[in-house]
Formats: structure tokens, sequence, C-alpha cells
């Protein structure tokens, strides 16, 4: 039996590169400088942040690396042997949902937690609006 060994070697690249990029990004950022023309926020509870639209077209590039694992029909990964779910033509919601769970560590695969920890929100809800719209 032929194993693929691309899609594995380009998911192992990513998980150990992935803490390399974030570190980089970290230290490239500027810290933000506060604004003397704007007063301070009152101290109130802060309004609840709106809600995040997805856009599909956005998503469907972002989806790209996704198609190395859920994109083969039947894979399985090395070890430990589990089929990999199914992820097009489910709901937005349910998406949206298990990445953010995988970002904030509640839901533990280490390579989805990798690749869900450089999303925000917003890659979010654009990668699970497009993901729901495949049959």
């Amino acid at each position: 039996m032929m194993r693929r060994p691309l899609p594995l070697a380009a998911c192992l690249a990513l998980v150990t590169a992935l803490p390399l990029a974030t570190a980089l990004a970290q230290d490239a950022a500027p810290p933000a400088a506060p604004d003397a023309a704007q007063p301070a926020p009152a101290a109130t509870a802060a309004p609840a942040p709106a809600a995040v639209t997805g856009n599909a077209e956005t998503g469907r590039q972002l989806t790209y690396t996704c198609q190395g694992c859920h994109g083969i029909t039947g894979y399985k990964n090395a070890y430990p042997s589990f089929k990999v779910p199914k992820i097009g033509g489910q709901s937005a919601e349910y998406l949206s949902q298990a990445l953010h769970e995988y970002r904030d560590g509640q839901r533990k695969h280490p390579t989805m937690r990798a690749q869900a920890e450089s999303f925000s929100d917003q890659d979010i809800a654009d990668i699970a609006a497009f993901l729901s719209t495949l049959k």
C-alpha cells in the first residue's frame, strides 16, 4: 500500500514553522501608542463585539492547506490512525465553533490547533463561510 508522504510532510512543516512565524510577527509589531487626543473610555461595561460576517471568497483562499487532509476521500493520518473528517458542507456555525475551540486550546488535535492559532476571528468566519458552501 502506497502512503502519501507529501500531505503529511506539509502538515509537519506547518506545525514546526508556526511557532517561529508567530514569534517573529509578535516581535515585529510595534507597541500601540496611546492617543492623547482621545479621552479615556468611561468605566462602563464594554459593548459586545459585533458579529463577524464571513466572506466565502477569502475563505476559499484560506482553506488551501486544509485540502491536504480534509480534501482526500478516505484519508487517514499515519499515527495515531483515525479518519480525517469531511468538513465541506458542515454548517458555518459548527465550523466556526470548532476552529475557535482548536485556537483556544479546548480541542487538542496538535495539527489543527497549530493551524487555528494563526486565524483571526475574521479568518475563521471566512473559512466557515466558504466550507459551508461545499457539497
